[in-house]
């Protein structure tokens, strides 16, 4: 009988191991996917940044004419945080569906989205402070990615600052920012938690939040309106 017990035992043990095995695979096939996914989203990010239209300092004060620049930014401001609640709210709703679209993409387009917003609006408060990132219109829009990521201003008086934002640690810092903006979303895609109303106002006081930051690197190097613009390279 003791041999007999013996063998149940030594059965359990393999099993469990075998099964402690399986978890562990389980789990780094999980998180190797959910990296692959963050920088995919990044990578998209990324591509989609240069194609979006950004309105010069110019078409800015043709479009809203009589105001300061502090009156100009904060109807930006308001304009992205309506978008990017908009965005929010979408999803929010989604997740409140007796049957949940996949969250997975939900989440990645939101993310893709609210980035989309927050370039636009950071590359035209650099506009409307004339603080324009010096280079190529590629090279401009990886530079306010690395705003983005970072949720600060450029300073385009320092070069180095400029050149570390075109290159490898701007990326690793936009995929870091995605990943922690895709934890900072999940519970909006928490059935019976929140829903339309709380996923608009998350995103809404995200977006005006990086705004302050961004304009008080800004105002720290304004050119004023009277002065001319840098010379576009």
């Amino acid at each position: 009988m003791e041999a007999e017990h013996d063998d149940v035992d030594e059965a359990e043990r393999g099993r469990m191991a075998s099964l402690a095995t399986n978890l562990g695979r389980g789990v780094r096939r999980g998180g190797e996917r959910a990296r692959a996914g963050v920088h995919a989203v990044a990578d998209r990010i990324i591509a989609n940044a240069p194609r979006i239209p950004v309105r010069d300092l110019k078409t800015l004060r043709e479009q809203f004419p009589g105001l300061g620049p502090e009156e100009l930014a904060d109807k930006l401001v308001a304009g992205a945080a309506g978008g990017t609640a908009t965005v929010g709210a979408g999803v929010g709703a989604a997740a409140m569906l007796p049957t949940p679209p996949a969250m997975p993409t939900e989440l990645a387009a939101e993310i893709v989205g609210v980035a989309s917003i927050e370039f636009k609006l950071i590359a035209e408060l650099h506009e409307v402070y004339g603080v324009r990132a010096p280079g190529t219109v590629r090279q401009r829009a990886i530079a306010y990615l690395g705003c983005w990521a970072e949720e600060r201003g450029i300073d385009v008086t320092q070069p180095a600052s400029v050149n570390a934002a075109l290159g490898v640690q701007m990326k690793r810092e936009l995929r870091q920012q995605v990943l922690k903006r895709s934890f900072r979303n999940m519970p909006v895609l928490t059935p019976f938690m929140i829903g339309a109303a709380v996923g608009a106002a998350m995103n809404r006081r995200d977006t005006k939040k990086l705004a302050r930051k961004v304009r008080k690197d800004l105002r720290a190097e304004q050119i004023p309106w009277n002065l001319p613009l840098p010379l576009e390279r």
